[in-house]
């Protein structure tokens, strides 16, 4: 096997990273997983940590004229604008309605009738299954921030140095189990990097919340 490889598969990350975040355990708290790739990572974590686990769903508002372009993004409950966004508020309240939409079909494919966790007040652990740039994060980061969690973590495998540095300035606390010299892609730390199907979402995140016992 190519010493590149540092994870067999997206659980076995998901044990390592847990042995950094055993001082979390039975917190007063929830895990956020980003899906798709989050979700087999979190779980074995969030089995260890004795924690729930749900999902973090966010999309960016692209500009009108160039939709690549972020001007903005949106959760389920919050969204964050920026101050130079150049674009109608029409514009911005119609794109916010629709992405809503978009999100609320993802949730409810992926959990159901379970309402969200509040995370005012609690411990926060966003979790991935790796971060190449980190924007992506930024934004969702900003948006948990805006509901005044008591504390915000963010924890992945693996981040390029770039990542971390940058992610470490906007949450409480950045855990990762390894941060190396050189990084191309995620996927090239994981000897199977196969994309997480919605069934496999599923499976996992129901077999979590029928162990957890806040749900009995």
């Amino acid at each position: 096997m190519s010493s590149t490889f540092m994870f067999q598969d997206r659980m076995d990350a998901g044990l390592a990273l847990s042995r950094h975040l055993l001082h979390y355990k039975r917190v007063d708290g929830v895990m956020l997983a980003v899906p798709r790739g989050g979700i087999p990572v979190a779980f074995p974590i969030a089995r260890i940590l004795e924690i729930p686990l749900e999902i973090i769903l966010s999309k960016k508002i692209g500009h009108p004229l160039h939709k690549e372009y972020a001007i903005g993004a949106v959760s389920l409950t919050g969204r964050i604008i920026a101050p130079n966004a150049m674009a109608s508020d029409e514009y911005i309240q119609q794109e916010i309605i629709n992405i809503r939409k978009q999100l609320r079909e993802m949730y409810i494919k992926y959990m159901g009738d379970k309402k969200p966790t509040p995370v005012k007040d609690k411990v926060v652990i966003v979790v991935d299954d790796g971060v190449a740039t980190g924007n992506t994060l930024l934004s969702t980061i900003e948006i948990i921030r805006n509901e005044r969690p008591r504390k915000l973590v963010v924890a992945v495998p693996v981040a390029s140095r770039q990542a971390a540095k940058k992610l470490s300035e906007v949450c409480d606390e950045f855990v990762c189990a390894w941060i190396p010299s050189e990084f191309h892609s995620v996927g090239e730390f994981y000897l199977d990097f196969t994309q997480v199907t919605d069934e496999e979402v599923v499976s996992i995140l129901e077999m979590r919340v029928k162990e957890d016992p806040g749900n009995e």
